[in-house]
């Protein structure tokens, strides 16, 4: 099964503020054991959201902001996906990188994969 883990900003991320060389090294360490493992398929960081805008849709009419964004913390700094056999082993990739990267929330989704969609049979 896959899942997306997606872990937020802190305020010194949105800041601009980079990990330490220590913290990049441990990070990128536990990135190459769980690649390969077969366990990380792919991942990526974003920039803060001062490079950003985010898009508001009601009735119709989308409206365009320019970050930055007020709240940090409701921001994604980055995402994982990970083939992994169960949620319970999901989480405990993201509880290890969480404490790596310090950051205060990590949210856990299993992916929605072909099989799941309930489509008609392609005849």
């Amino acid at each position: 099964m896959r899942y997306m883990v997606m872990h937020y900003q802190t305020q010194e991320n949105e800041d601009g503020v980079v990990p330490s060389a220590e913290e990049q090294k441990a990070i990128g360490e536990y990135i190459r054991d769980m690649s390969l493992s077969g366990v990380f398929l792919t991942g990526e960081g974003v920039h803060s959201s001062r490079k950003g805008a985010r898009l508001d849709v009601a009735d119709g009419a989308v409206r365009v902001i320019d970050g930055p964004f007020a709240e940090a913390k409701e921001l994604i700094a980055g995402f994982a996906i990970l083939d992994v056999s169960s949620l319970e082993e999901a989480v405990e990739h993201a509880r290890k990188y969480a404490l790596l990267v310090g950051t205060h929330r990590v949210d856990v989704r299993q992916v929605v994969e072909f099989a799941d969609l309930a489509l008609p049979d392609q005849a």
